[in-house]
């Protein structure tokens, strides 16, 4: 993966709170639209952005389309990830993505792939 590529997928503000949020853990649009407050099809548009680039990955799970990180992960991206990890610790719209995760996360009927780590 290019580094030019990376940042073309890090420079939006939606898709920077996509990663942040599955490096915690795999989750779905329906997820994703709950904790970010965005309609479905500006998510889905977005993931695809960042599946079609090979920053995610989609596995089926039934009726849900379970989003994650790639497992094996070239070393500029792991770098950027970890970056991006460090750089929005004190963020309030990154932390308060974290919280409704957590909420997300205790009310959660999703797959065992999603919302598990």
């Amino acid at each position: 993966m290019e580094l030019i590529q990376i940042y073309q997928c890090l420079c939006d503000p939606t898709r920077l709170r996509i990663l942040h949020l599955l490096a915690q853990t795999p989750l779905c649009v329906c997820h994703f639209q709950e904790i970010l407050d965005e309609p479905q099809v500006k998510i889905s548009k977005h993931l695809a952005y960042l599946r079609e680039r090979g920053m995610v990955v989609a596995e089926r799970e039934q009726n849900w389309m379970i989003y994650s990180l790639p497992k094996k992960r070239d070393a500029e991206l792991t770098a950027n990830l970890k970056c991006l990890q460090d750089c929005v610790q004190a963020d309030p719209v990154f932390k308060r993505d974290l919280r409704m995760l957590a909420k997300v996360s205790a009310k959660s009927d999703a797959p065992a792939g999603a919302l598990v780590r």
